[in-house]
């Protein structure tokens, strides 16, 4: 999608394609939906994940990196339930409650991440992104390992 392609989406037409992308592991649909100096921040602690991506280019390398992984690992995502949208007074800011639903391939057990996601967006792009995923669930549903703090 181009940034004039972009430009006339809302807020909530950028979050449905920003689900769509998530859902089909899209990183070049999911990044150009970022502006080119964006920021994407994962404030809680998640296994694989950096802090931080600075700029569209970033955050297309780490999803294309993190959904390599992925697609090996024993989990399939199958939808993101639960949404919750709170608008705010600020038209360029939209809150998200949402888990991201799938199951464990291996053991067809359910698997379930809940989240809160905070999207600034700005001219049809995404200037701004907070990810708060509970990652500790992720990791022992994947069975990844969490690094020890301290």
């Amino acid at each position: 999608m181009s940034r004039t392609a972009s430009a006339a989406l809302s807020t909530r037409e950028i979050l449905d394609r920003f689900h769509r992308a998530m859902l089909d592991k899209s990183a070049d649909d999911l990044a150009d939906l970022y502006a080119p100096d964006a920021a994407h921040e994962f404030p809680f602690l998640f296994p694989g994940m950096p802090e931080r991506y600075e700029g569209r280019e970033e955050v297309r390398a780490g999803y294309r990196a993190a959904w390599g992984v992925s697609r090996a690992a024993p989990q399939e995502i199958q939808e993101i339930c639960e949404v919750v949208v709170h608008e705010s007074v600020d038209p360029e800011v939209i809150t998200v409650e949402q888990t991201v639903c799938g199951v464990v391939t291996t053991t067809g057990e359910s698997l379930s991440f809940p989240g809160l996601l905070v999207l600034r967006v700005r001219n049809g792009l995404i200037v701004h992104a907070r990810d708060y995923m509970d990652g500790v669930r992720v990791a022992h549903t994947t069975g990844r390992r969490c690094r020890q703090l301290g």
